[in-house]
Formats: structure tokens, sequence, C-alpha cells
């Protein structure tokens, strides 16, 4: 299948109006002294469901990160003061996480700040994307 110029502008443009995002995600999370996979885990343990226990492996899928990757990231939000870590009393070999309370500030402050960008870039990542599903195939 060859893909058109127009479609491949579109996705383009889409995938431009995506960095700005996370661009300035990026910034904000710096902003408050964190790296960004800091807020991406701070994000993950506030969101999930009711009666999930937020282990390691949790947030390695939700994150798609290898699970010794999730540990060392969970280590250093701890040491940050971001979240704190306990061992499960059900099974001692899993840990949890849990947002201490300036982890929760932090990400009270950050979701403020992406929620305003988010309203201010919407128009034009509807307009992307309401351009790529009236695409024809």
């Amino acid at each position: 299948m060859l893909i058109e110029h127009d479609d491949i502008q579109l996705l383009a443009k889409f995938r431009r109006e995506i960095r700005r995002f996370l661009q300035f995600s990026d910034q904000a999370a710096a902003s408050v002294g964190l790296q960004p996979q800091q807020h991406q885990l701070l994000l993950q343990v506030a969101r999930a469901p009711d009666g999930t226990l937020i282990t390691i492996g949790y947030i390695a899928d939700v994150m798609g990160l290898r699970h010794n990757t999730a540990v060392e990231l969970s280590k250093r939000c701890e040491l940050a003061g971001l979240v704190s870590r306990t061992h499960d009393p059900n099974d001692r070999r899993c840990v949890v996480l849990k947002l201490t309370t300036l982890g929760n500030r932090a990400l009270r402050q950050l979701s403020d700040v992406h929620s305003r960008q988010l309203r201010e870039l919407a128009p034009s990542l509807i307009q992307a994307l309401t351009r790529i599903r009236n695409s024809t195939p």
C-alpha cells in the first residue's frame, strides 16, 4: 500500500503536536525538580483503578518498562520522597508503591499546568486527529 503525501503530512502534523505537549511536559516536570519518568510514575500510581495493588510489576506494565528499570525508577522516587515502597504483607516478594504527601503535592501542581496546556493545544490536536480520521484509506 502506497502512503499518500497528504497522509504523511497529516501524520507529521499530529506527531508535531504530540511532541509539543511532551516537550512541555518534560520541561514542567524539570521545573519542579522531577525527571519526566518520575512524573509518569506518579501519574500511574495516582490513576490506578480502585483495588489495584500498585506493584513494581504493575508500574513496569503500564509504563512499558523492563522490571529492573521500574525498580530503579521507584527507588529514585522513594529517595526523592515522592513515593513510599513497602512489601506486600501477603507476598513479601512484591514491592507496593504509594504516593507520599510530597508526591501528591508535586502531582497536583503538575496536573494543573498540564491541564492548562492541554486546553491550549486541544484545538490543534483535535484538528490533526480529525483530519487523519477523515482521510480516505
